[in-house]
């Protein structure tokens, strides 16, 4: 919390608040007894009826989520886009966001990125996020629950091979930490140190190495990431990934 947040809560009409419950024991730490208006992704229209009913009677309304950014994987989206095409202006008060906080810590390049959300659980937007990582150039961002990191770094395997990975945990809180390493390693971490504790997960960006066998290739090829591409577009991605020409990817695909 910065002192700007404080301030603005303390001086607004009206809270917004993804969970008034949560937010209950936030505001009564910091001494603030501003009114709380639920406004989640249950009922995020119905509140903004009543937000905007405030803001035209000339009141300031603030917009809290239970942790991080609103918006950033959190409620808000569908208030703060009819408010701003209705002419009121949102102004952001920067706090804590934890896919930045994890970019700024981590030690990997961050001059360009993509931030993914949620690691997809299953289906075509799993293998989506797969391809996308085999091939990208930008360090990758996603969010992911203990529940499932597991699970992930088991898809991340054959796709990420000794690329570095890294895993913020439980950031801005007690027991905040790194963790360093390839998918392997990670997953053998946590075979002795059961996940807990929500987690961003970091992965570095694609180095493309200019040369490569034809066993490292193929090998390539069979991995998920590739299956369920045609042949044309899996020699285009391959030869992206490893720095390499992609007819001679294509005629080594199609010999085999």
């Amino acid at each position: 919390m910065t002192f700007r947040a404080v301030e603005t809560l303390k001086h607004v009409a009206l809270i917004a608040a993804e969970d008034t419950r949560t937010s209950a024991r936030l505001l009564q730490y910091y001494g603030i007894e501003t009114p709380m208006l639920a406004c989640h992704e249950h009922n995020e229209q119905q509140a903004a009826s009543r937000i905007e009913q405030a803001l035209a009677s000339g009141q300031d309304v603030a917009l809290i989520s239970d942790a991080g950014t609103p918006l950033i994987n959190d409620p808000g989206y569908q208030l703060v886009h009819s408010l701003r095409h209705k002419g009121y202006r949102i102004t952001p008060i920067p706090g804590a966001s934890s896919p930045i906080a994890a970019l700024s810590a981590a030690g990997f390049s961050c001059d360009h990125f993509s931030y993914m959300g949620f690691f997809p659980r299953r289906g075509s937007a799993r293998r989506q996020a797969l391809q996308w990582l085999a091939t990208s150039p930008h360090t990758t961002v996603f969010l992911e629950s203990p529940k499932r990191i597991i699970k992930t770094l088991q898809s991340l395997m054959p796709v990420t091979g000794e690329r570095p990975l890294c895993i913020a945990r439980e950031l801005t809180k007690l027991h905040e930490e790194f963790l360093h390493g390839t998918a392997a390693q990670l997953l053998q971490h946590f075979a002795s140190h059961p996940p807990r504790g929500e987690m961003v997960l970091i992965i570095d960006r694609q180095q493309a190495s200019g040369t490569a066998d034809d066993d490292a290739i193929l090998q390539l090829a069979a991995t998920p990431a590739y299956a369920t591409l045609r042949p044309s577009a899996k020699a285009r991605a391959i030869a992206r990934h490893l720095g390499i020409d992609r007819d001679r990817v294509y005629r080594l695909l199609m010999a085999h």
